[in-house]
């Protein structure tokens, strides 16, 4: 039953195919051999609809086909732009990595260059060329000493203004700098907007602690700031020493984070403005 009702209708397709191809033939041959206007307007009608009909089935594959091959075309232009923008976009990044790098150092030599230029005497920097903590102790050495004006007991601070140690041994071009945290460190200090004075002491660890404070009465806390003061004779005051943690411990600058310092050079009467 089904096959009969396929065969009727493949059937029926094929008339009417034949039909629209015979249409179009039928109205050529009217208008060669008898050309009667009346007829040819009246099939016109119907000739042309179906012939642009036909002419549609006929040629849809070749314009499907076209379509395709334009699409393709298009979706290579598109990968082609796409790849040409991330070149674009990679270069535009690199060289905005570059600025950022440029923009940083800038900033770091120009606080480099207010520290020095602040400074009553001169100031010289140095490279931090190797680190040394071992057990208790902590030292670094600097790549500049004895013909660069350096000399043992000079305050390092960083390119921030914190001080990071003391030199205790110099040579004609490098010298050894014993940083807070060695435990040969004790360093006079006074709390920031006072009077109060203490010494910091270094532990090894990379909080060193308070061991002492001139007012009994003084509670201490979290952030509170050290500088140093003058009364050991030893550094000159108002350079900041680090910051407290708790109640005895203070955080420091520790030697690791350095890569560049600065050498004050001025004797211990005078105050670190």
């Amino acid at each position: 039953m089904n096959q009969n009702k396929l065969s009727s209708r493949l059937r029926t397709i094929v008339k009417s195919a034949f039909a629209a191809a015979v249409l179009p033939i039928l109205f050529i041959y009217i208008m060669i051999a008898k050309p009667d206007y009346k007829i040819m307007n009246g099939l016109a009608h119907i000739v042309l609809p179906v012939a642009n009909w036909v002419g549609d089935v006929i040629t849809w594959p070749i314009r499907a086909v076209g379509s395709a091959a334009e699409n393709i075309r298009e979706l290579s232009n598109l990968r082609t732009e796409n790849e040409e923008l991330r070149v674009r976009l990679d270069d535009a990044l690199r060289n905005k990595n570059i600025c950022d790098v440029a923009i940083a150092e800038n900033q770091k030599l120009s606080r480099e260059l207010d520290i020095v230029e602040s400074q009553p005497r001169k100031a010289i920097i140095a490279d931090v060329t190797y680190d040394n903590t071992a057990f208790q102790h902590s030292t670094f050495f600097i790549n500049k000493g004895v013909r660069d004006g350096l000399s043992k007991g000079m305050a390092v601070v960083s390119t921030d203004g914190m001080l990071v140690g003391i030199i205790t041994d110099v040579a004609p071009y490098f010298s050894r700098v014993r940083s807070l945290i060695d435990s040969s460190t004790n360093v006079a200090v006074r709390i920031a907007g006072s009077e109060v004075y203490g010494f910091l002491q270094g532990n090894g660890s990379a909080t060193p602690t308070m061991g002492f404070f001139s007012d009994p009465q003084f509670q201490p806390s979290a952030g509170i700031k050290l500088l140093t003061s003058n009364i050991s004779g030893v550094l000159p005051s108002g350079i900041l020493v680090g910051e407290m943690i708790n109640e005895t411990d203070v955080k420091v600058v520790h030697p690791k984070t350095l890569s560049r310092v600065i050498i004050l050079q001025f004797d211990t009467q005078n105050e670190y403005k």
